[in-house]
């Protein structure tokens, strides 16, 4: 039987050490999915992308992807120039705790 995406998600959730683990990276994929959004509003390719960097499109991929590997992790000065190049500004908020 196959299961969809969302009954994988869902079945994986299920446990609580992966549902933790999963939580702890909400902010993360958060911050992955507004990247490629931003990219894909301003009509742009990873390759265009990196030519307004001045960088390489493994390197934007790299940051589009960040949170699949704690290898890499960007700098804001990669995140500023980034948002510069799809048409954004980066902000970045502390917001208290509930």
């Amino acid at each position: 039987m196959m299961l969809t995406h969302e009954e994988l998600v869902q079945q994986g959730l299920s446990n609580p050490a992966v549902k933790a683990e999963y939580e702890s990276l909400a902010e993360d994929f958060t911050l992955f999915e507004r990247l490629i959004l931003a990219r894909q509003a301003a009509n742009l390719t990873t390759e265009e992308v990196a030519k307004r960097m001045g960088t390489s499109k493994a390197i934007v991929s790299r940051l589009e992807s960040f949170g699949e590997d704690y290898k890499y992790s960007p700098s804001l000065k990669s995140l500023r120039r980034y948002a510069e190049a799809v048409g954004c500004q980066l902000e970045i908020k502390l917001v208290k705790s509930a």
